[in-house]
């Protein structure tokens, strides 16, 4: 326990509910993480595999892979 001058009275409401947010935010972030790993739904729209051709080279590129700028 810590005694602290009444002016810091309103500085210390002010952190308390900054912590009881964070504790809240911090358990329905747990309970959607837990809920999206224990439901092992199908994935409906993959859209970052596109089969364009950025998708399709290797992450990064080798040196000298194209002969040209490629067209996207």
């Amino acid at each position: 326990y810590s005694d602290y001058p009444d002016s810091f009275l309103s500085w210390n409401i002010i952190s308390s509910m900054g912590s009881l947010i964070s504790i809240f935010s911090l358990s329905i972030m747990m309970f959607i993480i837990w809920e999206a790993l224990s439901n092992k739904r199908k994935i409906i729209n993959m859209f970052f595999l596109s089969p364009s051709m950025e998708w399709l080279s290797t992450t990064p590129p080798l040196n000298h892979s194209f002969n040209e700028i490629p067209s996207i």
